[in-house]
């Protein structure tokens, strides 16, 4: 995929582990809920195999069997809850989010968010961190037939921005969602808070970031047209 020859006009974020540095909370809510019913599961599978995965297909994956749409509801807010309650006293947006999302928006680009959160884990970070007048689209799980890495939920933000998927690139903390954003013909733009730089570049993120504080040059390029003055 070569590099456009002038500035994308959407940007489309990932929330969990992009916007927020939270999948650690995540991870150990899983790891209780697991045990809870018996199952030993490594940490290593949440953060790998199920991150960007809907819970309705976790779950199930988890279990080992199908589940009914009553012990899915059941199962999920359990999790859920304690993940709020684990991660609401550290809330905050990733270092520079702010200040980009703010440039972005005074640059022309149409803004949303993809994600597999369940509604009220949305509504926990967008509102909580006062986020949703930035994004004109959020698209959820509930939207989608199928999650990361199928890139059903970056094409549906795309389709719902108005914009064309070449044109768009993608926030993304987990390969998962890298493979998805690729699959979906975007740019992917690594965001190592929990998956090591390199295994997100090996599973095809056109660049890697820590946080949103110090872009590439070139990805700045892309994104503004011309490389940020030093002050």
């Amino acid at each position: 995929m070569s590099l456009p020859s002038r500035p994308l006009s959407a940007a489309i974020f990932d929330m969990d582990g992009t916007l927020v540095d939270n999948m650690r909370f995540h991870v150990q809510a899983w790891v209780s809920l697991s045990r809870s019913l018996g199952i030993e599961s490594p940490a290593e599978r949440f953060e790998r195999e199920f991150n960007g995965r809907r819970n309705a297909e976790i779950i199930p994956a988890l279990l080992g069997r199908p589940v009914s749409a009553e012990e899915l509801i059941q199962l999920e807010e359990r999790k859920e809850s304690h993940y709020r309650d684990l991660y609401a006293p550290h809330l905050r947006l990733l270092h520079g989010g702010h200040e980009l999302l703010t440039r972005l928006r005074e640059a022309g680009l149409k803004l949303a968010v993809a994600s597999a959160a369940p509604h009220a884990n949305r509504a926990f970070v967008l509102d909580g961190l006062r986020l949703r007048p930035f994004f004109s689209q959020v698209v959820g799980a509930e939207d989608v037939e199928r999650g990361k890495p199928a890139p059903d939920v970056f094409l549906a933000a795309a389709k719902a921005l108005g914009v064309e998927p070449s044109a768009s690139v993608v926030f993304e903390d987990a390969v998962n969602g890298i493979l998805a954003a690729r699959a979906a013909g975007m740019f992917a733009v690594g965001v190592s808070t929990l998956i090591p730089a390199e295994v997100l570049r090996e599973a095809g993120a056109h660049w890697v970031i820590p946080d949103f504080a110090s872009l590439p040059d070139d990805f700045e390029q892309l994104l503004f047209g011309a490389p940020r003055a030093l002050v």
